[in-house]
């Protein structure tokens, strides 16, 4: 997808900016009726502070991959997303080799881990409306064989913990609590909830 593209309106009064170049999360506001006006990928450092909880990294990635964007859209619903997959206080990366792959599937195997999406939405008049979603995932224990099986497919690539639950990953996953949306990439109802609440569909 090429950055800044036009894509059909939503059938709505207002522009929706989608600070995200994820084609995951344009399919998944597709599911709920919903086509930014326009994709506007935002490039910001997403290195964690340190000692930063998780749970802070998704919201702080989520406002200023939206704030990145808003002086060219002031006049636009700007809505932005993050991702990310922790064990504990222990954030795992967002997987560009096949060893930090096997390192976050290894650290996954047979242990609960939450999965944090930060949203936000800032509006035509101002305003800055945040949403966290919180989704717990447990994976079965892994043999090395399943591992290299799933190293092999791909999918883990630029993925947050290295995984995608979409695809084969979920004959991996023994439970779940929460939004399975969100470990897609967006929360769908937290979405919903924050745009219904700020006047888009008005």
């Amino acid at each position: 997808m090429t950055t800044g593209k036009s894509i059909n309106k939503t059938e709505n009064a207002h522009l929706l900016i989608l600070a995200s170049a994820s084609p995951r999360r344009l399919d998944l506001l597709a599911q709920i009726g919903i086509t930014p006006s326009q994709v506007a990928p935002a490039d910001i450092d997403e290195t964690p502070h340190k000692n930063e909880l998780p749970r802070d990294l998704a919201l702080r990635l989520a406002t200023q991959k939206a704030c990145a964007i808003q002086e060219k859209y002031k006049d636009a619903y700007i809505l932005a997303a993050d991702t990310v997959v922790a064990c504990g206080r222990r954030i795992l990366p967002k997987a560009e080799t096949e060893e930090q792959a096997k390192d976050c599937l290894a650290r996954l195997s047979g242990r609960t881990h939450h999965v944090y999406g930060g949203i936000c939405l800032l509006t035509p008049d101002g305003k800055t409306r945040t949403r966290l979603c919180d989704t717990t995932v447990k994976f079965k224990r892994l043999t090395t064989e399943e591992i290299e099986t799933y190293i092999k497919n791909g999918e883990w690539e630029g993925k947050a913990g290295g995984y995608a639950i979409q695809g084969y990953a979920a004959a991996y996953i023994s439970f779940l609590q929460g939004s399975y949306s969100n470990v897609v990439g967006l929360s769908l109802y937290d979405t919903m909830q924050l745009m219904q609440g700020n006047g888009f569909f008005k």
